[in-house]
């Protein structure tokens, strides 16, 4: 998956639109999870900049170990990044943490269940745990997509996937 992930992508990709269900959802005060893209995961920019100009609160993950877990902190456009475990660009630790009421997930394969084959550590897994009330959705590009992926039971399904060609939500919806 990995690997057709990155032949997409060095064939010039083009960006990933924020579909009608993601934008309806927008109101201020919301707070926002994005990602910074590593490699060549699928960007979530412009959904983020929608959220920004809706008034959202924009954050981003941070970790430190495998098996800690994820925090999401406040981040503003400008503000300082460093580079943390398996590459991942993310805030400084001094930066607030929040609790997001949309995640923009990052992932390595879904499918039509929107079931989510993220990295393997397990941190996306553990904050849909916590987060029950978040509106997660997975931000992808179509060669991603499998028939059937297996699903362990600690596995959280996302609410859908947003790619180049549009928003595929789960049904039933979370």
């Amino acid at each position: 998956m990995r690997a057709a992930r990155d032949a997409f992508v060095a064939g010039g990709p083009p960006p990933i639109t924020p579909p009608a269900a993601y934008l309806a959802r927008l109101r201020p005060g919301l707070i926002v999870a994005s990602y910074l893209p590593l490699g060549s995961e699928a960007d979530p920019m412009l959904l983020a900049q929608a959220a920004v100009e809706a008034g959202c609160t924009l954050a981003l993950p941070r970790t430190t170990l495998r098996e800690a877990p994820i925090a999401f902190h406040a981040f503003a456009k400008g503000a300082a990044i460093e580079t943390g475990p398996f590459g991942l660009r993310q805030p400084h630790a001094d930066t607030p943490i929040v609790r997001p009421d949309i995640l923009l997930v990052p992932l390595v394969g879904f499918d039509g269940a929107c079931n989510r084959l993220g990295q393997g550590a397990g941190h996306y897994d553990r904050a849909l745990t916590g987060l029950p009330d978040a509106w997660p959705i997975g931000i992808a590009w179509d060669v991603q997509r499998v028939a059937v992926l297996p699903v362990d039971p600690w596995d959280r399904p996302l609410a859908g996937i947003v790619t180049e060609t549009g928003l595929l939500e789960r049904t039933p919806p979370l």
